[in-house]
């Protein structure tokens, strides 16, 4: 069963197209990777599914029902969660109190600034403090957290809306081997009912975790396949050595 989807996705900033054309398809339970060069659309492409920005054209689809002009947090409510490429926790306040409004949130808790006294939420957030790897961190402030437990953080806060669809956009950014080998075994965890779509520089982990592949380059679809498929594609390659033409990014100027 297919979760989200878009059909010729477009977003244009003038006459820059960002995102051109873009047709994309997770199913229920996928594990799916945007990779591209920088510039090539797929943090856009991001914005567009999770609502932060609107398509010049095309649509987007959850479960089947056309959600292209609901706002960002509509769509978090009905099960699109996401984390972003800048850390977006509430550095002042302890690494469970960050999970438990989101958690407050997705139980139908009303958000509440003392300790939390609903039994329900305090079991879901040491929960996802230990699915994340993070038990006994729950008390330490965030900003005292490394940058890999914010990482992990970040996916803890993201689960805790009990999402459908996950966007992690470059979540092993600045992490180092070790920290990127416990993010990676945190992906590889993910419940299976939960569809997967990240972007990500580190190909290693890209042809680790992913069971699709989809490359995009100057704003479009340069290839969607297997990773061996991805990994083999003279395609691919010339993009990333970078023999693409950027001005093809840019649509033709109307005759004077």
């Amino acid at each position: 069963m297919t979760t989200l989807s878009c059909v010729g996705l477009c977003r244009q900033f003038g006459a820059l197209r960002a995102v051109d054309g873009v047709d994309l398809v997770l199913p229920e339970g996928s594990r799916h990777a945007l990779i591209g060069p920088n510039g090539a659309g797929k943090s856009t492409l991001f914005r567009l599914l999770a609502g932060g920005l609107r398509p010049s054209a095309g649509r987007i689809f959850l479960d089947g029902g056309d959600i292209t002009h609901l706002a960002e947090t509509r769509r978090a409510q009905l099960g699109i969660g996401q984390t972003f490429q800048h850390s977006s926790l509430f550095l002042s306040m302890a690494a469970s109190e960050n999970i438990r409004l989101a958690a407050q949130r997705s139980l139908g808790r009303p958000w509440w600034p003392l300790p939390c006294s609903f039994p329900t939420v305090r079991e879901r957030v040491e929960q996802l403090l230990g699915a994340v790897g993070l038990s006994g961190r729950g008390e330490a402030p965030v900003a005292s957290l490394s940058h890999g437990e914010r990482r992990q953080l970040e996916v803890a806060v993201a689960l805790a809306t009990r999402p459908r669809v996950l966007l992690l956009d470059e979540p092993a950014a600045g992490l180092s081997p070790a920290e990127t080998a416990r993010l990676s075994e945190l992906i590889a965890g993910l419940p299976r009912d939960v569809a997967l779509l990240f972007v990500e520089h580190d190909l290693d982990l890209v042809f680790r975790l992913a069971t699709q592949v989809t490359v995009m380059h100057l704003g479009a679809v340069l290839m969607q396949g297997t990773p061996e498929e991805v990994r083999v594609s003279p395609e691919v390659q010339a993009a990333y050595l970078g023999t693409g033409q950027r001005e093809d990014l840019f649509l033709p100027r109307e005759p004077e």
